[in-house]
């Protein structure tokens, strides 16, 4: 099946719209922005360097916060976790479509 993503190019990783967009345009630091949603501050910190996937408990507590729906932020991580997968096809050449 095609898609329409460009295969090319990685998607962005959820961390990095909350680095880059959402924490400077509500002038959040990454404490408070921890302190708000309820988590550590190294959960904070590592999903905002990126080393950390952003969990559905996450994603709730996020969308909450920013008044957006966790499904937007669940589609942006799989969006990154199947790109990063499919930067290895030789990990699924070996299964054969059957036939319906």
């Amino acid at each position: 099946m095609k898609s329409l993503r460009d295969p090319k190019r990685k998607p962005v990783h959820p961390g990095e719209l909350l680095r880059e967009d959402t924490l400077p345009a509500l002038g959040m630091t990454q404490a408070e922005l921890a302190k708000r949603l309820g988590v550590s501050r190294l959960s904070v910190s590592e999903l905002l360097l990126e080393k950390r996937a952003l969990s559905a408990d996450m994603a709730i507590r996020v969308g909450r916060l920013t008044n957006t729906t966790p499904e937007a932020w669940l589609r942006m991580q799989q969006a990154v976790d199947l790109w990063e997968l499919e930067q290895n096809p030789k990990r699924y050449r070996h299964i054969e479509p059957i036939a319906a």
